[in-house]
């Protein structure tokens, strides 16, 4: 078989993987005994885990001129993974009198707004809601 080195594989290679069953089993261990997803858990933890803002949220913090304290930011990561850990995938977490909408899969906060902002009281597009 030709081995080509463009970074693309041919036909050939391809069919050996696929077709001869010399890929990777999904959910195999590793040396050390871990699936990738251990090791992806894992490394999140290491990393912090913590919460990115969206350029969108950015801009509506430094808008309303909101900052959030280490004590309010700690409380929002933990909102954050509470609300994971019940399958919430887009959730209104509260911490004092400010609001954040975030994408828990990504970990991501998409906007945040504070109690002026929320005279309505109508948040949408989300799918659970935590008061921390």
């Amino acid at each position: 078989m030709e081995v080509q080195n463009s970074g693309y594989l041919s036909i050939e290679q391809l069919a050996d993987r696929y077709l001869n069953g010399t890929r990777r089993a999904e959910g195999e261990k590793t040396q050390e005994g871990l699936s990738f997803q251990e090791i992806l858990a894992k490394k999140s933890l290491e990393t912090g885990g913590g919460l990115r803002f969206s350029k969108h949220a950015l801009g509506r913090l430094s808008d309303r001129k909101i900052e959030l304290s280490t004590s309010q930011l700690e409380r929002l990561n933990d909102g954050a993974r509470k609300a994971g850990q019940k399958g919430i995938r887009e959730s209104l977490v509260m911490v004092d009198q400010l609001a954040f909408i975030v994408n828990v899969p990504n970990r991501t906060v998409v906007t945040a707004m504070d109690s002026t902002e929320t005279s309505e009281n109508i948040f949408t597009n989300i799918n659970g809601a935590v008061i921390v």
